[in-house]
C-alpha cells in the first residue's frame, strides 16, 4: 500500500516536533512504532522521512516484540553495544603507532616518520599505508592511552654557571639600598619600544557600544620610511617614589635624548623631591641609547653632573638581562596597559595615554 504524500507531511511534522527531545533509544523504539502503524511500506517511509537508515528501525521493531529487558537507569545503549574500538578490531594498531612514535625518540634513523612531523595526520597516513586504517583522532585517542601527551621544549639544562654570576646583581642592590639610606635619589631609565603613529591596530581590548569597534588600517604597507612618523617613549622610574616619568622622542634614541631625558625629570621632579640630594643612581640595561660602549652617553652625563652638581653613578645590568630593570614591570607595564585597543594616532595621544595624569607626563606607578 502506498503511503500518501498528505501521511508523510503529517508524520514528518510529528516527528520534528518530537525526535530532538528523545534519546538514541526512544528515537529508534518511536520510529519503529510509527513504522508498524503505517503497516506495508511503513519502514521505508519512516526512513525517508526522518532521514535515518532502515536498519535502524527494523531494529527497533525487533527490539519492541522482543520484548527485551528495560536496560539500566542512564543508559542508551546495552553494555557491548556500539562498534568496537579500533584496537579490538586491530589489536597490532597500538604496537605499530609506538613503532613510528618511539624510535624517534631513541634516535632511530630507521623510522618512516623520523625527518617529518609527528602530526596526528601524519601518522595517521602512515599507519594506514601499513594496513591499520585509523584516523587522527583515532591516533591521538591511542597515544594518550599509552601516555603520551603534547609537550613544549622544557628550558632546565644549563651550563657551567660563572662564579660571578650574581655578583653584578649583588653590587647594584648594595649601591641602591646605600643610595636610598642616605636620602638620594635612585632611578631606573630605559627606551620602550619605538611605536609608528597611525591608525594602526594595537593590541588588547576596550570597552566600547556593542557593535562600534576602533576602525584602523589593515596593514602597515604605507607606514614605512623615513617619512612615518614615530613615538619612542624614554622612561625614568624612581624606585624610592615608585613614581615614573616618560619623555616621548620623535626621530631616533640617541644619548643625548636619553640624558635629556633624566636632565627634564630632574627639573621637573628629581630637585623637588630630593632637594638635599648630593648624589644620584641611575641604573639600566648594557644596550640601547644608555648601553656602557657609548662614550656620548658618558660624556653628556658628565655634562649633567657638572650642571647639576650631582655625583652621578651609573650602573648597567648584565647582559640579556633587561627585564631586571625596575622600570620594565613598574612603569612600561602600566603604559602597555593604557595602550591597550587604542590607536596611537598623534605624539599627544601618545603622551597622554602614557601616564593619565595630571600633568600628561607625570604618574604615580602601580
Amino acid at each position: 500500500m502506498a503511503i500518501s504524500r498528505e501521511v508523510r507531511d503529517q508524520l514528518a511534522r510529528k516527528l520534528e516536533a518530537l525526535l530532538p527531545h528523545l534519546n538514541e533509544r526512544q528515537q529508534r523504539l518511536v520510529l519503529a512504532a510509527e513504522a508498524r502503524l503505517l503497516g506495508h511500506g511503513g519502514v521505508r517511509a519512516v526512513a525517508q522521512v526522518a532521514g535515518v537508515s532502515e536498519t535502524t528501525i527494523r531494529g527497533g521493531i525487533v527490539e519492541r516484540e522482543e520484548g527485551r529487558e528495560p536496560l539500566a537507569a542512564g543508559r542508551v545503549r546495552r553494555p557491548g553495544g556500539g562498534r568496537k574500538r579500533v584496537e579490538h578490531d586491530d589489536p597490532a594498531v597500538l604496537t605499530a603507532l609506538l613503532g613510528l612514535v618511539e624510535p624517534d625518540e631513541r634516535g632511530d634513523p630507521q623510522s618512516p616518520l623520523r625527518w617529518t612531523t609527528k602530526s596526528l595526520r601524519h601518522l595517521a597516513a602512515e599507519l594506514t599505508r601499513q594496513g591499520h586504517a585509523v584516523s587522527p583522532p583515532t591516533v591521538g585517542r591511542l597515544l594518550k592511552s599509552a601516555g603520551f601527551s603534547l609537550q613544549a621544549n622544557v628550558k632546565t639544562l644549563e651550563g657551567a654557571q660563572h662564579p660571578d654570576r650574581d655578583a653584578q646583581f649583588r653590587y647594584i642592590n648594595e649601591q641602591v639600598k646605600a643610595h636610598q639610606t642616605g636620602g638620594e635619589p635612585v632611578i631606573s631609565v630605559d627606551t620602550k619600544k619605538r611605536e609608528q603613529l597611525g591608525r594602526l591596530p594595537m593590541a588588547g581590548r576596550e570597552w566600547r557600544p556593542k557593535g562600534e569597534p576602533v576602525e584602523v588600517e589593515d596593514h602597515h604597507f604605507f607606514f614605512t620610511g623615513p617619512d612615518v612618523e614615530q613615538a619612542i617613549p624614554y622612561g625614568i622610574y624612581d624606585i624610592t617614589a615608585n613614581t615614573g616619568w616618560v619623555n616621548v622622542g620623535v626621530d631616533h634614541d640617541t644619548s643625548v635624548i636619553a640624558v635629556e631625558s633624566i636632565r627634564r625629570w630632574w627639573k621637573a621632579r628629581g630637585s623637588h623631591d630630593y632637594p638635599a640630594a648630593l648624589r644620584l643612581l641611575i641604573t639600566a640595561d648594557a644596550g640601547g641609547s644608555n648601553g656602557y660602549r657609548y662614550r656620548v652617553w658618558k660624556s653628556e652625563l658628565a655634562a649633567l653632573a657638572a650642571e647639576t652638581g650631582l655625583a652621578i653613578t651609573v650602573c648597567h645590568f648584565p647582559p640579556s638581562t633587561p627585564k631586571w630593570n625596575k622600570i620594565e614591570h613598574r612603569l612600561f607595564s602600566h603604559i602597555t596597559l593604557n595602550w591597550r585597543g587604542r590607536p596611537l594616532t598623534s605624539h599627544e595621544v601618545v603622551v597622554n595615554w602614557s601616564c593619565p595624569a595630571n600633568p600628561p607626563s607625570w604618574r604615580r606607578c602601580g
